[in-house]
């Protein structure tokens, strides 16, 4: 099994900073991407950010420029830093993961989701 865990949300002035940390645990073969999806209420959950083995990054236009998202190999861990927050940054984030487990099965997995207010 897999599990995913989320920290480092909470409430923020719009232009403040917020870091959140994701670390993935359990049978796990190898990590084949990394990254952060948001959900606000009323809208369908969209990517942030995103990491993929090798380093190559993607970023939701929303995100360039502000957020930053990277990878910590040794600890199966990603992180998101994001900065010049913004009220329509207020969502549910949600850390995914592409994980090769140690039954060489490809699996989709994701976090339990970490509140990200910002106030105007």
């Amino acid at each position: 099994q897999v599990r995913l865990v989320e920290s480092g949300g909470g409430l923020v002035q719009a232009g403040g900073s917020l870091r959140l940390s994701c670390a993935a645990s359990g049978s796990i073969f190898s990590i084949n991407a990394m990254g952060w999806y948001r959900q606000a209420p009323g809208k369908q959950r969209e990517l942030v950010a995103r990491i993929i083995s090798g380093g190559r990054t993607d970023y939701a236009d929303s995100a360039k420029g502000r957020f930053t998202i990277s990878r910590d190999n040794a600890k199966n861990a990603v992180y998101l830093q994001m900065n010049s927050l913004k009220p329509e940054d207020t969502a549910v984030y949600y850390c995914n993961a592409v994980i090769t487990t140690v039954t060489i099965r490809m699996n989709d997995y994701w976090g339990q989701g970490t509140q990200v207010t910002v106030s105007s």
